[in-house]
């Protein structure tokens, strides 16, 4: 897709084709294909000569996960490409010409930002409680909450695991001698809340527009925690919201910066989100400033959270029970012949091969769109590259959620209205970015388990809501949720 980005931005910008545009597919076959070219070469041959980037891309973005499992090494390999690509291509463009993403957040600051300390009202929560279903779920509740979705597929067993810790030891939630650095503070699947709620000390960046600052402000003092905001130097006002915060697309110098004054040790959280192409330019702006932290402090460490609608290795016990499923037609598998015999075999696909070990879950959703494939897979590749290098790193699997970005979307929104009918869960906000929040506690009071390879640390702790122990393959039965759901969808 091409972008024409306004003349007098100063932000990322995708590269220019031969033809003088600036095209976001363009760039996408180009970093898919060089991360590729090193462990597969036939794929990377693939991917540069697709010529229908939007609609293909899924075969592609599957190859990369596949080519991964060669072994360690290559994953990483895979990951570091990637990576290398993206900051190679795409430019950051300035009033005075392109430079690259690396030149761009190592600018001298002229206007250094300060930081605005603000201390909630409200007494931190002592204990873990989860928002589901109207309910406030703690104790013996939230463990029986936690067995009913491993039962039912919905968590990995790991997860429920983690989870559970955390509620066994609640004086991890204030996160004691640590600071989260939360970027795109205001997203809805972000942990700001959470741990606002329990006490715990957070710093956070969000664009600077009053409307976002005057809410933030509200939550701050309603809980317990401590927020460290970069504001304007003397021109902002807690009240209103003026002057404060930092926008990441356009001026992560300073935002590195900042940053850089913050005592540690610290843990870098990506949770920003923009609609399409938007999203990846805010994802690259925010990776080289991540790396660019990295390189100035060895206390820092990284958390990101995945989007369960991709593709990803999963372990052999969740191929057996999807193959059981299957096997047991139930509900809609009861007419699973005549529907396969009328779509040419389309519909009600398996989800694996039986005895896969590991299978390969592909949930990519079309709609979707490569950018945000793309955004997506570059934090998955800097969660691997930095955990390779020694680095402390958080990147856990959340559940399908209805957040407004989604429910924007009337085919996601039908479709998540009707994937109850294959056993998939779609959580509230509330409830996932809780439950995602907990297990970056986890992850920073414990630290990741000792696995063999990359692919076991982003299934660890997976709650990708059932997509993974279904017995059909996403989107072979994606249109059918759609038509369950539309209904549901319309009230």
């Amino acid at each position: 897709m091409a972008t024409q980005p306004d003349a007098r931005e100063t932000s990322v910008v995708f590269p220019r084709t031969g033809a003088g545009a600036r095209s976001s597919s363009a760039l996408g076959r180009s970093v898919v294909a060089s991360a590729l070219r090193s462990v597969d070469p036939i794929g990377a041959r693939a991917a540069e000569s697709e010529t229908s980037w939007r609609r293909g891309y899924t075969v592609h973005f599957r190859r990369l996960v596949e080519a991964g499992l060669l072994s360690p090494q290559s994953a990483v390999t895979i990951a570091s490409d990637g990576l290398s690509a993206l900051h190679a291509q795409l430019r950051f463009a300035t009033v005075n010409g392109e430079i690259t993403l690396a030149e761009a957040v190592r600018r001298p600051v002229d206007e250094p930002l300060d930081t605005a300390v603000l201390t909630g009202d409200g007494a931190p929560e002592r204990e873990l409680i989860l928002p589901y279903r109207g309910e406030r779920l703690r104790g013996a509740a939230l463990r029986r909450r936690l067995e009913a979705w491993q039962r039912s597929g919905i968590i990995e067993p790991s997860c429920a695991e983690a989870v559970g810790r955390v509620a066994e030891n609640p004086d991890w939630l204030m996160l004691p001698g640590r600071r989260v650095v939360v970027l795109g503070a205001g997203a809805e699947m972000g942990p700001l809340t959470a741990l606002l709620r329990w006490g715990a000390d957070v710093a956070a960046v969000d664009l600077p527009r009053a409307a976002i600052w005057q809410r933030l402000t509200g939550v701050v003092r309603r809980y317990a925690g401590r927020l460290r905001v970069p504001v304007a130097p003397g021109r902002y006002d807690l009240e209103s919201g003026t002057g404060m915060g930092a926008d990441l697309l356009h001026e992560p110098h300073r935002v590195a910066a900042w940053i850089s004054t913050l005592d540690g040790p610290l843990t870098v959280g990506n949770y920003a989100y923009a609609d399409g192409a938007l999203h990846l330019r805010v994802t690259a702006a925010v990776d080289a400033l991540i790396e660019e932290v990295l390189n100035q402090r060895d206390d820092a460490g990284v958390a990101f959270l995945a989007t369960p609608t991709d593709t990803f290795a999963v372990p052999g016990e969740a191929v057996a029970e999807a193959t059981r499923r299957y096997a047991a037609r139930e509900g809609i598998g009861r007419v699973r012949r005549p529907l396969r015999v009328l779509s040419g075999g389309r519909l009600l696909a398996r989800n694996y091969p039986p005895g896969a070990n590991p299978g390969i879950n592909d949930s990519l959703v079309l709609q979707q769109g490569p950018n945000y494939a793309l955004a997506k897979r570059v934090q998955r590749w800097r969660a691997t590259r930095t955990r390779a290098d020694g680095r402390p790193v958080s990147l856990r699997i959340a559940p399908a959620t209805r957040t407004r970005s989604v429910v924007r979307n009337r085919l996601l929104a039908a479709a998540f209205a009707g994937a109850h009918r294959f056993g998939i869960e779609v959580f509230e906000p509330a409830t996932s970015n809780t439950l995602m929040a907990a297990l970056l506690v986890h992850d920073l009071c414990v630290g990741e388990p000792k696995l063999d390879h990359p692919w076991q640390y982003e299934a660890f702790a997976a709650a990708h809501g059932g997509l993974w122990r279904q017995p059909y393959a996403p989107r072979s039965v994606l249109g059918i949720a759609v038509l369950l759901g539309a209904g549901a969808a319309r009230s």
